[in-house]
Protein backbone atom coordinates (compact mmCIF):
# COMPACT_ATOMS: atom_id res chain seq x y z
CA UNK A 1 0.00 0.00 0.00
CA UNK A 2 1.85 3.52 -0.97
CA UNK A 3 1.49 6.21 1.24
CA UNK A 4 0.26 9.54 1.04
CA UNK A 5 1.82 12.95 0.96
CA UNK A 6 1.93 16.63 0.52
CA UNK A 7 3.49 18.32 -1.35
CA UNK A 8 4.01 22.04 -0.61
CA UNK A 9 5.88 23.88 -3.56
CA UNK A 10 7.48 27.28 -2.83
CA UNK A 11 7.02 29.82 -5.42
CA UNK A 12 4.44 28.79 -7.04
CA UNK A 13 1.83 30.78 -9.05
CA UNK A 14 3.93 33.64 -7.61
CA UNK A 15 6.05 36.69 -9.20
CA UNK A 16 5.40 35.77 -12.70
CA UNK A 17 5.98 31.58 -12.33
CA UNK A 18 2.79 30.14 -13.59
CA UNK A 19 1.99 26.48 -13.55
CA UNK A 20 -1.21 24.98 -14.28
CA UNK A 21 -2.76 22.56 -11.72
CA UNK A 22 -3.41 20.32 -14.62
CA UNK A 23 0.55 20.44 -15.52
CA UNK A 24 1.59 20.01 -11.74
CA UNK A 25 -0.29 16.25 -11.78
CA UNK A 26 1.09 15.13 -14.96
CA UNK A 27 4.74 16.05 -14.01
CA UNK A 28 3.96 14.06 -10.55
CA UNK A 29 2.12 11.19 -12.41
CA UNK A 30 5.19 10.97 -14.91
CA UNK A 31 7.17 10.36 -12.04
CA UNK A 32 5.35 6.97 -11.14
CA UNK A 33 3.03 8.47 -8.44
CA UNK A 34 -0.85 7.81 -7.65
CA UNK A 35 -3.60 9.26 -6.73
CA UNK A 36 -2.41 12.66 -7.77
CA UNK A 37 -4.34 15.55 -7.02
CA UNK A 38 -4.36 19.33 -6.47
CA UNK A 39 -5.55 21.80 -3.63
CA UNK A 40 -5.91 25.15 -4.55
CA UNK A 41 -3.63 26.92 -6.84
CA UNK A 42 -0.66 27.41 -4.75
CA UNK A 43 1.68 24.79 -5.17
CA UNK A 44 -0.21 22.01 -3.15
CA UNK A 45 -0.14 18.42 -4.18
CA UNK A 46 -1.33 15.62 -3.10
CA UNK A 47 0.17 12.25 -4.03
CA UNK A 48 0.66 8.33 -3.39
CA UNK A 49 3.96 6.41 -3.29
CA UNK A 50 5.62 3.38 -2.44
CA UNK A 51 7.57 3.50 0.84
CA UNK A 52 10.36 5.64 0.48
CA UNK A 53 12.48 8.05 1.48
CA UNK A 54 10.86 11.70 1.91
CA UNK A 55 13.75 13.31 1.21
CA UNK A 56 14.52 11.11 -2.01
CA UNK A 57 11.16 12.25 -3.05
CA UNK A 58 11.78 15.91 -2.43
CA UNK A 59 14.58 15.45 -4.56
CA UNK A 60 13.35 13.20 -7.38
CA UNK A 61 9.70 16.18 -7.17
CA UNK A 62 12.34 19.43 -7.48
CA UNK A 63 14.57 17.92 -10.21
CA UNK A 64 11.60 17.18 -12.00
CA UNK A 65 9.71 20.42 -11.47
CA UNK A 66 12.89 21.84 -12.65
CA UNK A 67 13.04 20.12 -16.03
CA UNK A 68 9.45 20.75 -16.86
CA UNK A 69 9.03 24.27 -15.45
CA UNK A 70 12.50 25.37 -16.25
CA UNK A 71 13.51 27.31 -12.83
CA UNK A 72 14.11 25.88 -9.33
CA UNK A 73 10.72 24.58 -7.16
CA UNK A 74 12.20 24.17 -3.39
CA UNK A 75 9.85 20.98 -2.19
CA UNK A 76 7.93 20.60 1.50
CA UNK A 77 7.04 17.14 1.87
CA UNK A 78 4.40 15.66 4.94
CA UNK A 79 3.69 12.91 5.02
CA UNK A 80 -0.23 11.94 6.19
CA UNK A 81 0.86 11.63 10.11
CA UNK A 82 2.64 15.11 9.99
CA UNK A 83 -0.73 16.40 7.98
CA UNK A 84 -2.94 14.87 10.86
CA UNK A 85 -0.77 16.89 13.42
CA UNK A 86 -0.88 20.22 12.09
CA UNK A 87 -4.02 20.36 11.47
CA UNK A 88 -4.60 19.05 15.08
CA UNK A 89 -1.95 21.67 16.40
CA UNK A 90 -3.86 24.74 18.19
CA UNK A 91 -0.67 26.88 18.09
CA UNK A 92 -1.96 29.86 20.07
CA UNK A 93 -5.35 30.00 21.97
CA UNK A 94 -8.15 30.09 19.69
CA UNK A 95 -9.28 33.26 21.05
CA UNK A 96 -6.64 34.99 20.22
CA UNK A 97 -6.60 33.71 16.46
CA UNK A 98 -10.07 34.92 16.43
CA UNK A 99 -9.43 38.13 17.86
CA UNK A 100 -6.12 39.03 15.53
CA UNK A 101 -7.00 41.30 12.00
CA UNK A 102 -4.52 38.61 10.42
CA UNK A 103 -4.66 34.97 9.46
CA UNK A 104 -2.92 32.36 11.24
CA UNK A 105 0.06 31.30 8.63
CA UNK A 106 2.06 27.81 8.77
CA UNK A 107 5.91 28.39 7.53
CA UNK A 108 6.60 25.22 6.13
CA UNK A 109 10.52 24.40 7.01
CA UNK A 110 13.13 22.21 5.45
CA UNK A 111 13.99 20.38 8.74
CA UNK A 112 13.35 21.35 12.47
CA UNK A 113 15.93 23.70 13.36
CA UNK A 114 18.45 23.13 16.47
CA UNK A 115 16.97 24.29 19.78
CA UNK A 116 19.16 27.63 19.75
CA UNK A 117 18.10 29.12 16.61
CA UNK A 118 14.34 27.90 17.25
CA UNK A 119 14.91 30.16 20.25
CA UNK A 120 16.75 33.09 18.09
CA UNK A 121 13.68 32.84 15.66
CA UNK A 122 10.92 33.14 18.40
CA UNK A 123 12.63 36.22 19.49
CA UNK A 124 12.05 37.98 16.28
CA UNK A 125 8.24 37.85 17.95
CA UNK A 126 6.33 40.71 19.10
CA UNK A 127 2.65 41.12 20.41
CA UNK A 128 1.95 41.97 16.55
CA UNK A 129 3.80 39.03 15.29
CA UNK A 130 3.28 36.03 17.60
CA UNK A 131 5.49 32.87 16.23
CA UNK A 132 5.60 29.64 17.93
CA UNK A 133 7.18 26.20 16.44
CA UNK A 134 5.35 23.29 15.47
CA UNK A 135 7.96 20.09 14.18
CA UNK A 136 9.17 21.51 11.18
CA UNK A 137 7.04 24.79 10.83
CA UNK A 138 6.84 28.05 12.49
CA UNK A 139 3.78 29.48 13.21
CA UNK A 140 3.24 32.86 12.92
CA UNK A 141 0.06 35.45 14.30
CA UNK A 142 0.27 38.65 12.57
CA UNK A 143 -2.16 40.98 14.01
CA UNK A 144 -3.01 42.62 10.54
CA UNK A 145 -2.08 41.51 6.84
CA UNK A 146 1.34 40.23 5.81
CA UNK A 147 2.17 43.14 3.99
CA UNK A 148 1.79 45.49 7.35
CA UNK A 149 3.67 43.06 9.19
CA UNK A 150 7.20 44.20 10.82
CA UNK A 151 8.24 40.56 11.04
CA UNK A 152 11.78 39.68 9.26
CA UNK A 153 10.38 37.18 7.06
CA UNK A 154 13.55 37.61 5.05
CA UNK A 155 16.06 37.47 8.07
CA UNK A 156 13.93 34.05 9.38
CA UNK A 157 14.72 32.52 5.88
CA UNK A 158 18.87 34.02 6.08
CA UNK A 159 19.00 31.90 9.41
CA UNK A 160 16.73 28.96 8.46
CA UNK A 161 16.88 28.59 4.68
CA UNK A 162 14.16 28.35 2.40
CA UNK A 163 10.44 28.46 3.32
CA UNK A 164 7.07 28.24 2.34
CA UNK A 165 4.04 29.98 3.64
CA UNK A 166 0.27 28.75 4.16
CA UNK A 167 -2.44 29.76 6.21
CA UNK A 168 -3.83 27.36 8.76
CA UNK A 169 -6.61 27.33 7.48
CA UNK A 170 -5.31 25.73 3.68
CA UNK A 171 -3.67 23.02 5.96
CA UNK A 172 -6.68 21.93 8.09
CA UNK A 173 -8.88 21.69 4.66
CA UNK A 174 -6.52 19.68 2.72
CA UNK A 175 -5.95 17.43 5.84
CA UNK A 176 -9.42 16.76 6.25
CA UNK A 177 -10.07 16.27 2.89
CA UNK A 178 -6.64 13.96 1.85
CA UNK A 179 -5.54 13.06 5.59
CA UNK A 180 -8.86 12.11 7.36
CA UNK A 181 -8.61 8.77 9.09
CA UNK A 182 -10.17 6.42 7.99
Amino acid sequence: MPDRYAAFLRGINVAGRRAASDELRACFAALGFEGVATFRASGNVIFEAACAKPERLEKRIESALADRLGYEVVTFLRTEAEMRAMAALQPFPPSDVEASAGKLQVIMLLERPPKAMRERMLALGTDEDRLTFGDRELYWLPSGGMLESSLDRRGIEKAIGPTTTRTKGTVDLMAAKFFAAE
